[in-house]
C-alpha cells in the first residue's frame, strides 16, 4: 500500500492510497483539444483549493470505505458533464500557451487517516493546519481531491483545480453537479464548454487597461517582494457584524451591499497596518464575475458557461481620506470601483486586450506587488456551502484555500457559513502587519470549533 505521511504541529495524516477517476460515457462528444478563451490566459495556472468539514457519518453507510467507493462512482459520473476537467492541460506545441487535451486521463483522488479528532484543530491558523497535510498538488492532474478520515469518524474533503479550468463560478457548479449525483438528484447546471470569450477584429481597448495589467515573465513572479512568512487565516463574522455594517455604509441615504460595507471596514482597518512615512495612499482591489455583466449577445457567458470570466477591479484612496472618512462614505468609494468593470465595455475591452498582449505570462499589477500596499477582496457567497451534501450530511465548515507562497498583496475571501445563519466565513492570505490588525479586530472572529458547533 502507498503510504505518505504528513506530520506537523502534532496532526499527522497518512496518504493511504490513491487512484485515478476517469469519466463514465460523456455526456456530449468532447473535442479532443479545448482552446483557453483569454481571460483563462490571464488567470493563470495556480491552484484553487477548497475544503469542507463534515461531522461523523451516523447512518449505517458511514464506513469510510463506502464513503470513498460512493464519492469515486458520482466523480465519475460528474466528469461525464465536466469532461474537460478530466483531461490534461500542455502546452500548444506552436504558442507554448496552455491547452486542454480532454483524452480522459482522470482526476486524482487521495484516501487519506489523521491522527486528531476534527474538534481539536486549530481552524483559525491555515499555515499549520493546511499546508501539506490536507493539500497536497500534483501538477499532471487538474483535478484533485483527498478524502480524510479523522480519529472520531469525521471526514474532510480537498479539492484542487488548475485555475486555467476555471473560475469561483466554474468550480461552485462542479461540486455542486457533483452533489447532486451523489444523492440521486437532476443536476441544476448545464455546463457550457465553449470557452467562446474570443476577440473583437481588429481588437481595441480602452489605455486605462495598460495602467492596471502587464505583460510579465516568470523571473518577475519569483521576484514578487514578499515577506518570508504570508500568514493564512479563517476568521467567523457574525449576522449581526455584516448588518450593522451594511447600515453604517447605507447611512447616507444610498444603498450598499454586504460586500460593500464589508470592504469599507476593511479597507479603513488596513491604514492600521501601513507606515504612513512609506506611503501617502493605499489601494484595495475586487474580483469580478463578468457572467451577467456582458449582455445577452451570442457570444456572452451564460450562468452555465465553464471557464474564468474574471476581472480585477482596483481603488486607490488616501491615507488620511481612509482614516477620517465614515463606513458611508469609504462604501461610496468601493462602490465606484467595482462599477468601473461591471460593465459589458470592459470585459469586451479586456479580452482585446489580453489578444494584443499574447503570447506570455499577463497579470494586473497589484497581484506583482506594484502600486503600494493593497488588499484583493473576493465575495463568494454564491459559492455553495451547506448544499454540499455527498450522501453523508452537511458540512460544518467550506471554504477556500491556498497553497500559494508568492503574491504581492494580502487577499480575503468572504462565504456563506455552513450554520445557515446569515454569518460569513473569510479566508485571508495576510501580510503580519495587517494580520495582526486583523487579530485585534472584534468583527473577525479567529475560526474555532466553537463557531463550527462541535
Amino acid at each position: 500500500m502507498d503510504v505518505e505521511a504528513s506530520v506537523q504541529g502534532g496532526l499527522m495524516v497518512n496518504i493511504s492510497k490513491k487512484s485515478i477517476v476517469k469519466s463514465i460515457a460523456p455526456s456530449e462528444d468532447p473535442p479532443q483539444v479545448l482552446t483557453l478563451s483569454n481571460l483563462d490566459l490571464l488567470s493563470g495556472r495556480f491552484p484553487v483549493s477548497y475544503f469542507y468539514f463534515y461531522r461523523k457519518p451516523a447512518s449505517d453507510d458511514g464506513d469510510f470505505a463506502f464513503i470513498v467507493e460512493a464519492l469515486k462512482s458520482s466523480l465519475a459520473a460528474t466528469l461525464a458533464h465536466f469532461y474537460p476537467f478530466a483531461g490534461r492541460i500542455v502546452p500548444n506545441p506552436n504558442t507554448g500557451e496552455p491547452e486542454i487535451v480532454c483524452d480522459n486521463t482522470g482526476a486524482l483522488v487521495l484516501e487519506a487517516d489523521a491522527s486528531r479528532d476534527l474538534n481539536r484543530l486549530d481552524f483559525h491558523n491555515l499555515n499549520q493546519f493546511m499546508q501539506g497535510k490536507l493539500v497536497d498538488i500534483q501538477p499532471d492532474f487538474p483535478v484533485q481531491v483527498q478524502v480524510t478520515k479523522y480519529s472520531c469518524g469525521s471526514i474532510s474533503l480537498t479539492f484542487s483545480f488548475d485555475h486555467a479550468l476555471g473560475d469561483a463560478s466554474a468550480f461552485g457548479k462542479f461540486l455542486l453537479s457533483w452533489s447532486e449525483i451523489s444523492r440521486n438528484i437532476p443536476i441544476s447546471c448545464r455546463p457550457n464548454h465553449s470557452r467562446n470569450l474570443r476577440p473583437r477584429i481588429p481588437p481595441t481597448y480602452h489605455s486605462s487597461l495598460d495602467q492596471a495589467f502587464l505583460k510579465c515573465t516568470l523571473e518577475d513572479i519569483l521576484n514578487i517582494p514578499t515577506p518570508n512568512t504570508l500568514l493564512k487565516r479563517l476568521y467567523h463574522v457574525e449576522y449581526e457584524s455584516i448588518s450593522n455594517l451594511q447600515k453604517l455604509a447605507s447611512s447616507d441615504g444610498r444603498s450598499r451591499t454586504k460586500i460593500e460595507a464589508f470592504s469599507a471596514y476593511l479597507w479603513k482597518m488596513m491604514v492600521r497596518a501601513i507606515n504612513v512615512e512609506l506611503h501617502a495612499n493605499c489601494k484595495m482591489g475586487w474580483l469580478v464575475d463578468g457572467r451577467g455583466r456582458m449582455g445577452d449577445g451570442d457570444s456572452d457567458p451564460s450562468p452555465d458557461y465553464i471557464g474564468n470570466v474574471l476581472s480585477l477591479a482596483v481603488g486607490e484612496a488616501s491615507i488620511e481620506d481612509l482614516k477620517n472618512g465614515t463606513i458611508a462614505d469609504v462604501s461610496s468609494k468601493v462602490h465606484e470601483a467595482i462599477s468601473e468593470v461591471t460593465t459589458r465595455s470592459h470585459f469586451l475591452d479586456l479580452i482585446d486586450w489580453i489578444e494584443c498582449h499574447r503570447p506570455g505570462l499577463m497579470l494586473s499589477r497589484v497581484v506583482l506587488g506594484q502600486g503600494g500596499p493593497t488588499l484583493v477582496v473576493s465575495s463568494g457567497r454564491r459559492f455553495p456551502v451547506a448544499e454540499l451534501d455527498f450522501g453523508f450530511g452537511n458540512p460544518v465548515l467550506g471554504t477556500v484555500c491556498s497553497t500559494i507562497e508568492k503574491i504581492g498583496l494580502s487577499y480575503v475571501n468572504q462565504r456563506s457559513s455552513a450554520r445557515g445563519d446569515g454569518s460569513w466565513t473569510v479566508s485571508a492570505i495576510l501580510r503580519p502587519e495587517l494580520a495582526a490588525a486583523f487579530e485585534s479586530d472584534p468583527i473577525l472572529q479567529p475560526m474555532s470549533t466553537r463557531h463550527l458547533q462541535l
